[in-house]
């Protein structure tokens, strides 16, 4: 029989609302079955988590499931908020986070009544830039390179837990040496450290032309660290 509106036909309409009204539960269980699937499950576990969730740290809580299913599940996430809606999936910090999209910033601001956190000074952004171009790097080489003396501005970015110390250089009097940590990545949006922006436009990202950018040019690939680690107290540095 025909689904479509007759109305010559009550029987054939009739026939139409009992078809929609079986299939009712049918649409409602694949529903529910969805949401707590492995997909639903992948959703919530990134969603809960306060920070970037790793691949690693999924497979754990998900030991059951092989791990290519748990990987096929965030990418099913991915294509599922790439196709509509307000937030996004994305990598940062070498892990897994559900966030708003930046072109609804202006809505998510109102709603925190315009609370913004305190910004770097010039000075900590430079030495933030040095750093993450020339890690691991001790204070000392940083001070050389902006001419300038860095304990106090390297205090505030260990406070911030941008920067932790990562050892200690091998020559006499073994300073600190200084790399970024995974809430750098967190907040620049980096994944990790090859996500960099190239020196020539880091000026366009900090806002401003700091003079250390000619003595990063030649800067190779900045070194990755274990992420794990806690970030040092700000009155380590001597």
């Amino acid at each position: 029989m025909s689904d479509t509106h007759d109305p010559k036909n009550p029987d054939a309409n009739a026939v139409s609302v009992d078809t929609l009204i079986a299939t009712a539960p049918a649409n409602a269980a694949a529903d529910e079955a969805d949401a707590t699937g492995l997909v639903g499950i992948v959703e919530a576990l990134i969603f809960a988590s306060p920070e970037p969730i790793t691949p690693k740290q999924l497979f754990k809580v998900l030991d059951s499931e092989p791990k290519e299913e748990v990987l096929a599940a965030v990418e099913e996430l991915k294509r599922r908020y790439a196709r509509s809606g307000g937030l996004q999936l994305v990598e940062v910090a070498a892990g897994y986070q559900i966030v708003t999209r930046p072109e609804l910033h202006e809505w998510v601001r109102r709603l925190f009544h315009e609370r913004t956190s305190q910004k770097l000074s010039v000075p900590a952004l430079e030495t933030l830039a040095v750093i993450a171009y020339r890690q691991p790097v001790t204070a000392p080489e940083i001070a050389e390179i902006r001419g300038v003396n860095t304990s106090g501005v390297l205090n505030t970015l260990i406070g911030r837990k941008l920067v932790k110390v990562v050892g200690r250089k091998p020559v006499v009097g073994r300073p600190f040496m200084y790399g970024t940590t995974r809430d750098f990545l967190d907040k620049f949006g980096l994944n990790d450290l090859s996500d960099l922006p190239k020196v020539e436009d880091l000026a366009d990202v900090l806002g401003f032309d700091p003079p250390a950018l000619a003595e990063l040019a030649a800067t190779e690939q900045p070194q990755a660290f274990d992420f794990g680690d806690a970030p040092a107290k700000a009155d380590e540095e001597q």
